[in-house]
């Protein structure tokens, strides 16, 4: 910890700089102060206006591989999770402890944008809002202000130096893997929290952690996989409501690897049925723990911190539980009575495909367990204000809050279930003398629930029983 505090603080001196001299950078020449998105508008707007309208600006999406969506564009904005619930109760602000002490700021510290929510409608203060250097300029930072207005507004933390804005708004790039993971890693609360395979270390690791983004091995950028066109990224993880791109990212649809990319035949024909990430990442959270468990009834007070939390429970090194996928999920949507699977949960996302499709192969996932609020009377699942509650602790402030904004509804009663979420795993993929070994599924101890996955005993097992 003492290592990473460090090493921040030294990343953050060197942001302040300016550029070294005799050092050129990408935009050097076209622009000489920053002042703004209006600086990027001035070349890009075209560019702009394809962001305006992907994921990573709306937060919501197409949903062809929603089972239940009905064709709605769905997304982190207008739905509910078990993680922090919903964006749109905290979206921005200050919250601080009765010490006074910033405990957060709001979810949209995470949104490509500059603070303003994000409209359906296309306008000049919506373009101006997109955030272009948190993803594209090498050692951009930023902090949340309050203007004169009493507005808040997340503006670089260089704001008041213009040098050294002016030198790090030069520095343009196409997105590495620092610039994704500041997202992407610490989702959910913390390093690691949410997707349990995208942790921090993967933006300088070795081969061993991760065969394609270790500098030792692939040393590959998320862009590699996931840059699609017109801002749109490819792929999406199994629990994300929308899609960018039509595109479902494959290891063997022949770009990177072959469908048949084995020297021997039998494990070629494992890979008919079995994905790569079965064998291929036997744990994840290998270096920082992930919530496995958010239980949101039962409120836990951090005395260090002067917050309150849900009860959670990490994991480490977890192994990943394996189900049939064919690229579709069901989602329970807000607004809908809840439906539970066969252990009385809540099924949050729950991949489709069975032994029976042609379609689904199995897939690893981290399967993430927790408690949601429910009102009684419509079973619909309730949100929570979750910036509200890690500061004062009144848990049904909290509920009914959220429930006012995201369902403009004020009067009624509520209980607590249980939530299951299905999250597939692609990171952290072992290179092939760390995979799986056949006994590690088909041992007398192996990893497979086979009833749960439709075989009535270990396949392998029932083939070397002699036939009587």
């Amino acid at each position: 910890m003492t290592r990473r505090i460090i090493s921040m603080l030294s990343l953050l001196a060197l942001v302040a700089l300016p550029a070294a001299a005799g050092k050129t950078y990408s935009h050097q020449e076209y622009f000489e102060h920053y002042e703004g998105t209006s600086t990027c508008l001035t070349c890009h707007e075209d560019e702009a206006e394809t962001f305006f309208h992907s994921q990573h600006y709306q937060w919501t999406g197409e949903t062809p591989a929603i089972v239940n969506a009905d064709g709605k564009l769905l997304g982190k904005k207008n739905t509910i999770n078990d993680f922090c619930t919903n964006p749109v109760p905290a979206w921005i602000g200050i919250t601080k402890n009765s010490r006074g002490e910033v405990l957060s700021q709001g979810c949209s510290k995470c949104h490509a944008g500059l603070g303003k929510m994000p409209s359906a409608e296309m306008s000049r203060e919506q373009l101006e809002n997109i955030d272009c250097l948190i993803c594209h300029a090498s050692g951009y930072n930023r902090t949340l202000v309050e203007n004169e207005d009493g507005g808040l507004e997340w503006k670089p933390i260089l704001w008041k130096n213009q040098e050294g804005l002016d030198s790090v708004s030069k520095r343009i790039t196409m997105p590495k893997r620092t610039s994704c993971l500041r997202c992407h890693s610490g989702s959910g609360g913390g390093p690691n929290y949410k997707r349990g395979d995208i942790e921090y270390a993967l933006a300088d690791t070795d081969r061993e952690f991760d065969v394609h983004m270790g500098t030792d091995g692939g040393d590959m950028a998320c862009m590699d996989c996931h840059a699609g066109t017109s801002h749109r990224m490819r792929g999406r993880g199994v629990d994300l409501m929308g899609s960018d791109s039509p595109d479902r990212l494959r290891c063997g649809d022949g770009a990177c690897h072959e469908t048949a990319p084995h020297a021997k035949e039998l494990l070629n024909r494992h890979a008919v049925r079995v994905d790569c990430t079965v064998c291929h990442i036997p744990a994840f959270a290998k270096e920082d723990a992930t919530d496995m468990i958010r239980d949101w009834s039962t409120p836990d007070y951090i005395e260090e911190k002067d917050k309150h939390l849900a009860t959670i429970t990490m994991g480490a090194n977890v192994e990943p539980e394996i189900a049939w996928y064919n690229g579709t999920v069901w989602a329970q949507l807000p607004g809908v009575p809840v439906r539970t699977d066969d252990e009385g949960a809540i099924a949050m996302v729950v991949p489709q495909g069975d032994r029976n499709d042609a379609n689904a192969k199995l897939h690893a996932f981290k399967v993430h367990r927790g408690m949601m609020p429910v009102a009684d009377e419509s079973h619909w699942l309730l949100p929570i204000n979750v910036e509200e509650f890690f500061a004062d602790g009144n848990m049904d402030g909290a509920v009914r809050e959220a429930a006012h904004v995201v369902y403009g509804i004020e009067d009624f009663e509520y209980g607590w279930m249980p939530v299951k979420r299905y999250m597939g795993i692609f990171h952290e993929v072992q290179p092939a003398d760390n995979a799986l070994r056949c006994l590690d599924c088909h041992g007398p101890d192996g990893r497979l629930d086979w009833a749960n996955l439709g075989y009535e005993a270990d396949p392998l097992a029932a083939a070397l029983t002699p036939s009587h």
